[in-house]
């Protein structure tokens, strides 16, 4: 197998990690992003965390995966998103570590205000990565500024740009709409009504802020639509994008959630398939000069790192997959708040 197409195969399975990480960790997300609007009494807070209690962490680990496996497989990617967005980084792994904590301190005193501060930073330890995953995904797609040393040469200003938000705020409403219809399927009675109201709302923002995405990159980032125009086949992808949209909404509209769920896990999957086409061969653009961005072919290991790594990942891969949907299909059905645990 040729070094070229070992490229292009991590490029693929990397983005399988990123949009493995957006469905599963994406519902907890939406459901922590939620949680003070769906829930209005305690019984009801311990519903909503009993019902991602046994996965949010398992849940996590596609996130450090995709990691390993960009620094791994691109290390020089890995080097200059790691340095160069250090200060967003940072910013989202004390609201991931926060977020955990709230998990277990919130019972650690029978007191409700102790609680409701730890029921806070349960939500904002879900928004923050809710949204900085979306932003860092459109600074790679839309480019940064990158010089020779392959360094990045901006500030944290530089990564706020008016793209890049927009693609947090799509990512935001996508996770919000996600974690809805989690929250439909687990859930039963007033919280599930609630849930319900908060997925049509959050699909009607998804579906708005996609559109105005995708102008906004027309105008300030014409470089994103190139492979489209260059393969007209590739537009299937945003197609499909659309037809899951409209599914997702039929099924949750009809309460039919856990057919809603696929169809929204489907379209997370789209968008992510729509960002990694329009970014395709660059990991990071570079908005200097296209020669100083991290394409795959640039940035890449060693054939010799990149066929172990396939052969590792052809192994683990599946044995990973088949142990999650295990645990998801024994912890199926409705959750009921009993007196142990959450």
């Amino acid at each position: 197998m040729s070094l070229a197409t070992l490229q292009i195969i991590w490029y693929v399975l990397i983005g399988i990690l990123i949009s493995g990480y957006a469905i599963l960790d994406g519902f907890d997300l939406g459901v922590g992003v939620l949680s003070p609007f769906v829930a209005r009494n305690e019984q009801e807070r311990r519903l909503l965390l009993k019902a991602i209690g046994p996965f949010w962490d398992g849940n996590e680990v596609w996130l450090l995966t995709a990691g390993a496996a960009l620094f791994a497989a691109f290390p020089h990617v890995y080097a200059t998103v790691f340095s160069g967005f250090y200060l967003a980084l940072m910013l989202l792994l004390f609201a991931l570590i926060l977020r955990a904590v709230s998990f277990e301190f919130r019972h650690q005193m029978g007191v409700e205000k102790w609680r409701r501060i730890w029921d806070w930073v349960f939500f904002f330890g879900s928004l923050i990565p809710a949204m900085l995953t979306g932003v860092a995904l459109g600074n790679a797609v839309r480019g940064v500024p990158l010089n020779a040393q392959m360094e990045f040469t901006g500030n944290f200003f530089t990564l706020l740009n008016p793209f890049s938000l927009l693609v947090g705020l799509t990512g935001l409403a996508m996770f919000l709409t996600h974690g809805a219809i989690f929250l439909m399927v687990k859930t039963n009675g007033a919280v599930a009504e609630r849930a319900k109201r908060w997925a049509l709302n959050g699909w009607t923002a998804l579906l708005i802020l996609f559109l105005l995405t995708s102008i906004v990159g027309y105008i300030s980032a014409q470089h994103l639509f190139a492979n489209y125009i260059q393969t007209p086949i590739a537009w299937a992808v945003p197609f499909l994008v659309v037809i899951f949209l409209a599914a997702t909404r039929n099924r949750t509209e009809k309460e039919n959630p856990g057919r809603a769920f696929t169809f929204s896990a489907l379209t997370i999957t789209g968008l992510i398939g729509v960002l990694g086409i329009a970014g395709f061969p660059f990991l990071v653009y570079a908005l200097n000069t296209m020669e100083h961005g991290l394409s795959i072919y640039k940035a890449s290991a060693s054939h010799t790192t990149l066929m172990t790594m396939l052969i590792i990942a052809l192994i683990g891969m599946p044995i990973v997959i088949a142990y999650s949907a295990y645990v998801y299909y024994i912890l199926r059905g409705k959750v009921q708040v009993e007196d142990e645990g959450y």
